[in-house]
């Protein structure tokens, strides 16, 4: 820490308009010796008020803007604002909360740009604050940097009179800038007259000098300046315009103000005044109210009483066992006091499922606990599965208990609105979160502001391994893996680059509000923590502390998660009812049904929570789990690192590799899942039997293994050896087993949450076991916008003989609905389709179900309301192919929809009234066909090719037909690598080295052709196969050789290389061949094609053009010119040139030659 290495007594933080990292740079501090002085550099409005939205004519941002002769002063801002800079800083408690209340303030009421307070609220919250004027933007030196030394003295008067001579400091700065030095020419006379003190003050934007560079980058990274970016020399232009704001020592200081030597001594004085202690293991506990019939006189009785009733409710016949798990339970939450933090996770919990609202069976450590059981917050029944409890809470380790519940995701905001009626709106807050730039992503963040070469980029965050899932950090990197250090020392550039990123790694990158983090105060939030304005959102407001800080404050806070299986759930079980007839209640669903695990063994787990990634589906074949207790296994060894233990486990369960410990005691631990080592709990327990600890110091224990602390761990080590030797162990044996819990310590998941998610993947499993057809209808409703994720679950459909309709406008409706007049079969939701809204769906279904079916595009156009069902909607509606039932030509629906809306719609307005007119008669009038019947039935249609692109572009995805099938052959037999290799994989798991140059096989789409800087122009495309989708990348120089290739719609063979891409992957093109149909697949063959050339109406470049095109596709077809000129037609074939027919080479033709021109034979 810098104070410390300059031996500074203290140190503050200020940052602009928010307090977000005061908490834990107080604890930071405070753990090094170095005071803590809690600040905030305020915006505040210099003219009118903080509720008023608007522009000041003048410029008042920092230290930009123009003196009064008009001479700029600094870069000027190109926006205008009536606010003006001032530094606040806590003295006591009493300070800090109303620097707290004024920081919230700004977000709540003075927000506009910036978090802004006023003068008037400044009064009410001024005690226990000291004032600075701040930096050259600042109350004061904004006015004498425009040489308006009487507006300087004004502001600086308004706040002396707020915080008195004592307690109001002018300040001045030196950063080796202009505008600073005419302040500290002025500022002295001011402070002089008005009986104020100087204060000397240093920004601080980094540690060291030399970071400047760095920052620089840092600020264009996650900031839309591209503009101001263009012809800049980032490395040298520093936005800052000084290099200085760096960490400066006391002696740097002194020198710098040894003109000033008051300023300096003011610092002392203020780092004095400031003695900020803030209370200690205090919990603020949002105020409970105990039902007056339960007669219970305070929350620990009718906490127990709760508990004691649930428990007998939820279990049969409870025996002792359960009565004393529970007892000792309550006895640890009591003496904790938390007795009310349950008692408010129940109440919201168990309001949710009363008003229907579907709940996990648990998540995390909290389905170790029996109360939580007996309260309705979880599912799980500890005892049946030997659950911990010290795992959730730790009567050796005071913390705040920890519990998150996972709601269904489209009600989740219910529960937290309920929870804000309970408890107040404004003593429920959802919480921040920041954004880090981690390892990879800083190495392509500077890269990229640096303009580094795509490729280059991609090359150098290849060299980052990942072990075990985890990534180390960039100095380590460097330090331990020599092949690492190698590749960046050998470049100089790319050293440089590592450098920089080495200095920001780890930094928030942005600001950003938690998915699920809520916290409930006891009153108004702003009492406690600062709120801040949520990003991009109106009237939504955060917690400026994150999770972890708002503990340190004490304030409780929980995760609302939303999941989107347990809405999937919701709706099977709201369709098995209405179907069938039945009502499932899930959480009284046997466990041990046969034909469920059947389906696990299978691995027919798509659509199955947490077990549908292809190679946990390989996994299950082989496992084939019998229980919960092996499903929560396999869950729990599904990650990188243990998954390299399950085919082990597997062959041990099966008796094919014998089953050993280092010692017999061991057994009673690790007999479940044969004798290796899967959750942290069985560490826990290990180290128990083993070593003689308690459940709560094997805890610590655990806990102390993650830290990978080496001298920590030799201490433990020492003294799990003697304890076991106590217990009559040998210590060479007690040894090795220390160093075997060492090594799975990594390894070990949370036995609770595996547990609990693998009843809920339980649950989903029964429910497509029994209930397929409800089951995929409600996968589809909840997953339509994630195409990778419905063309798998497509693909399951017809293995499961469920089909699914194309959009039918006569049949379907808003949702994914089954079909009652065909088995098995699923009808398309047409609010799925692009651009095809609920208000215009619900107009068609109205108008189908007062009047009956359509019966003609015409009948459709003069039914509808054109106002609701517009022509975006129609033309989405054509490409889906929803008229096909009234008419199967697409594209003459395409051509003339405009003039049979306009012509029929506009009749429907004009009628609009006559209804009532005549009794409200309903009747049906048949509309006479005047547009569609005189085209005749021989109009020409798109292509199949054509009817399937645009169905895809408004689908998402391909229904009726696949444009690979007709090759599905050709595919097979040469085995491509597949997007669904490595699709819903975590991509940690692949190997991007070991699959080195891959085969794959598509059809382009979304083809870009763009321009490298250099001017090269290189494709960037999306290849789709089969099972999904990826971007691939075709550079400059491959660019050039296959380019005649590239063209959307093209159905290809690609070779190259697959890299990494967010969590997907990537595809760098070295090949790209035509995918060519074999005459054995079906395909009748086309021995001649004739093209017809009119030689005074061609481009001879045509020729040339085709032939190009055509050599890199041989085959056994010739080719004929038919060419006229005038009267005169002779016929000439193309000489060496036979070429195999399919789509791809009649598409290319038919462009270059037009249809017309094109004879088959």
């Amino acid at each position: 820490m810098a104070a410390k290495e300059h031996q500074m007594p203290a140190l503050a933080l200020t940052d602009h308009g928010v307090m977000y990292g005061a908490m834990e740079f107080y604890k930071k501090a405070q753990k090094e010796g170095i005071k803590p002085i809690l600040g905030c550099e305020v915006y505040i409005v210099t003219k009118g008020s903080r509720l008023e939205r608007g522009k000041a004519e003048d410029s008042a941002d920092t230290m930009l803007g123009k003196d009064k002769s008009g001479k700029t002063i600094g870069k000027l801002s190109k926006r205008k604002s009536n606010y003006d800079h001032m530094v606040l800083l806590a003295k006591d408690l009493e300070g800090y909360n109303n620097l707290v209340k004024l920081c919230s303030i700004g977000h709540t009421e003075g927000f506009y740009y910036k978090p802004r307070i006023d003068s008037e609220i400044l009064k009410s919250y001024s005690k226990g604050l000291v004032c600075l004027s701040a930096c050259a933007g600042g109350v004061v030196s904004s006015h004498i940097a425009r040489g308006d030394m009487e507006a300087a003295k004004e502001a600086a008067t308004i706040y002396k009179d707020i915080f008195g001579t004592e307690d109001f400091y002018i300040e001045i700065q030196n950063h080796g800038m202009e505008i600073e030095e005419r302040i500290r020419k002025h500022a002295p006379a001011i402070a002089k007259e008005l009986g104020l003190k100087l204060i000397a003050t240093n920004d601080v934007h980094y540690i060291k000098y030399e970071h400047h560079i760095p920052h620089n980058l840092y600020l264009y990274i996650n900031t839309d300046l591209s503009k101001d970016k263009e012809g800049k020399n980032l490395e040298k232009d520093l936005r800052y315009e000084t290099d200085q704001v760096y960490f400066k020592s006391a002696e740097e200081m002194c020198k710098l103000f040894k003109d000033f030597p008051e300023a300096i001594q003011s610092t002392l004085e203020v780092a004095d005044k400031c003695n900020l202690e803030l209370p200690k293991n205090v919990y603020h506990m949002p105020d409970f109210p105990i039902p007056p019939k339960s007669g219970a006189k305070d929350l620990n009785e009718y906490f127990v009483q709760l508990s004691h009733e649930g428990l007998r409710e939820k279990v049969a016949n409870v025996t002792q066992v359960e009565i004393d798990r529970l007892d000792l339970e309550l006895e640890v939450i009591k003496n904790m006091n938390f007795s009310g933090y349950f008692l408010i996770v129940a109440d919201f919990v168990n309001h949710a499922k009363r008003n229907g609202i579907y709940v996990g069976p648990g998540r995390g450590s909290a389905a170790g606990s029996l109360v939580c059981y007996a309260l309705g917050i979880t599912n799980v029944n500890p005892l049946e599965y030997n659950l911990l409890f010290e795992r959730f809470l730790n009567p050796e380790r005071v913390s705040m208990p920890d519990i998150d519940i996972d709601f269904q995701d489209d009600k989740r905001d219910e529960v937290i609105e309920y929870s804000r009626q309970k408890y107040g709106t404004n003593s429920v807050s959802q919480i921040v979160t920041f954004n880090k730039l981690k390892t990879k992503a800083v190495l392509k963040d500077v890269g990229r502001v640096l303009n580094y070469p795509f490729d280059t980029i991609n090359e150098i965050t290849k060299h980052v391994p990942s072990i075990f899932g985890k990534i180390k950090s960039l100095t380590d990197c460097y330090k331990d893996i020599p092949e690492f250090k190698q590749y960046f020392d050998q470049a100089k550039e790319r050293k440089k680059l590592l450098d920089y990123a080495v200095v920001l790694e780890n930094l928030n990158k942005n600001v950003s509000m938690h998915a699920s983090g809520v916290v409930i105060a006891p009153s108004d939030i702003s009492n406690y923590v600062p709120v801040a304005k949520a990003p991009q959102q109106d009237n939504q407001y955060m917690t400026q502390y994150d999770m972890k800080m708002l503990e340190e404050a004490g304030l409780i806070k929980m995760d609302f998660l939303g999941l989107k299986e347990l809405k999937i759930l919701q709706q099977a079980v709201d369709l098995i009812k209405v179907k069938q007839n039945v009502d499932i209640d899930l959480d009284r669903l046997p466990l041990d049904d046969a034909k469920t695990y059947e389906l696990f063994a299978n691995g027919h787990t798509i659509g199955i929570f947490q077990f549908s990634k292809p190679k946990m589906r390989e996994y299950l074949s082989k496992l084939k789990p019998k229980n919960i207790n092996d499903l929560a296994a396999m869950n729990a060894l599904y990650r990188p690192g243990p998954m390299d233990l399950i085919p082990e486990f597997i062959e041990r369960k099966h008796g094919k590799k014998e089953v050993t410990y280092l010692h017999p005691d061991m057994e009673q631990v690790l007999k479940e899942t044969y004798g290796v080592i899967v959750y942290q709990e069985q560490v826990m327990q290990l180290v128990r039997v083993i070593a003689g600890y308690s459940l709560a110091k094997a805890d610590l224990v655990r806990r102390a293994m993650g830290k990978k602390d080496e001298k920590l761990m030799k201490e433990q080590e020492e003294e799990f050896i003697k304890g076991a030797h106590e217990l009559g162990y040998n210590k060479k044996v007690a040894k090795e087993i220390f160093k075997l819990i060492l090594k799975f310590a990594d390894y070990g998941f949370n036995k609770s949450h595996s547990v609990a998610y693998s009843v809920l993947a339980y649950y989903t499993a029964y429910l497509k076991t029994h209930y397929p057809l409800e089951f995929m209808t409600a996968q589809l409703n909840c997953r339509y916008e994630d195409m990778d994720e419905m063309v798998l679950l497509i693909n399951e459909c017809k293995r499961m003989k469920i089909t699914l309709s194309l959009p039918n406008v006569n049949e379907c409706f808003p949702v994914f609905t089954i079909n009652e007049m065909v088995k098995n079969q699923i009808l398309f939701g047409l609010t799925a389709i692009k651009n095809v809204g609920r208000t215009a769906v619900e107009n068609i279904i109205k108008e189908r179900t007062e009047h009956g079916q359509y019966e003609s595009f015409v009948d459709f156009c003069s039914r509808i309301d054109p106002r609701v069902v517009n022509k975006k909607t129609l033309e989405s509606l054509i490409y889906a192919g929803a008229f096909a039932v009234l008419e199967p030509n697409r594209k003459k629906l395409y051509d003339y929809y405009e003039a049979a809306i306009h012509r029929y719609g506009q009749k429907k307005n004009e009628n609009k009234g006559q209804s009532s007119l005549f009794g409200g008669d309903k009747t049906k009038t048949a509309v006479k066909d005047v547009i569609f019947e005189p085209l005749g039935p021989d109009y020409s249609d798109w292509s199949d090719r054509e009817k399937l692109s645009l169905e895809k572009s408004v689908l998402g995805l391909y229904i009726s037909a696949h444009p690979l099938s007709d090759y599905e052959h050709e595919i097979i037999k040469l085995n491509p690598f597949k997007f669904s290799d490595v699709s819903d994989v975590d991509i940690e798991e692949v190997d991007f080295n070991k699959l080195q140059r891959v085969r794959m096989c598509g059809i382009i789409t979304d083809l870009k052709i763009k321009q490298s800087k250099k001017g090269n122009r290189f494709a960037v495309f999306t290849l789709e196969d089969f099972t999904g989708q990826g971007e691939c990348v075709v550079f400059p120089k491959t660019y050039e050789q296959y380019r005649e290739i590239l063209m959307d719609d093209s159905i290809v063979t690609i070779i190259g290389k697959a890299e990494e891409n967010g969590n997907s992957v990537k595809l760098i093109v070295d090949e790209i061949k035509p995918l060519v149909k074999s005459a054995s697949s079906g395909t009748e063959a086309i021995s001649i094609i004739t093209i017809k050339i009119d030689a005074n109406n061609f481009e001879i470049a045509k020729i040339y053009r085709a032939k190009a095109v055509l050599s890199t596709h041989e085959g056994e077809t010739s080719i004929f010119i038919h060419l006229k000129n005038g009267h005169k037609e002779s016929i000439m074939e193309l000489e060496n040139v036979k070429i195999h027919y399919d789509k791809y080479t009649e598409k290319l033709l038919t462009e270059i030659f037009g249809k017309d021109n094109i004879i088959l034979q």
